[in-house]
């Protein structure tokens, strides 16, 4: 996968920028935690923050669970999607 350019390590989350892109790589989380993760971080976006989401594949039913959960509250844009992986930024609306 390509290197994406997200918020530098060890910069906190501090919310200071509204387009400010905070990365989420699922694949080194566990899959029992990962959507309770994935929502947990979603929640701590503020509108306008993007969370630029990598993983293994293709999340479909991630994506059906966020629609019912967020609905017009989370814009979803693939920016890669192919045998090697997914990157799709969630941006809070």
């Amino acid at each position: 996968m390509p290197t994406i350019p997200l918020q530098p390590v060890g910069m906190p989350h501090d919310h200071s920028r509204a387009d400010a892109i905070y990365g989420f790589d699922a694949r080194g989380i566990a899959k029992r935690f990962r959507h309770a993760a994935i929502f947990g971080a979603l929640d701590a976006l503020q509108a306008g923050e993007t969370m630029r989401f990598v993983n293994d594949h293709d999340p479909i039913p991630l994506l059906h669970q966020m629609v019912a959960r967020y609905g017009e509250g989370v814009q979803i844009t693939y920016r890669q999607r192919d045998a090697e992986g997914v990157v799709i930024d969630f941006v809070r609306q």
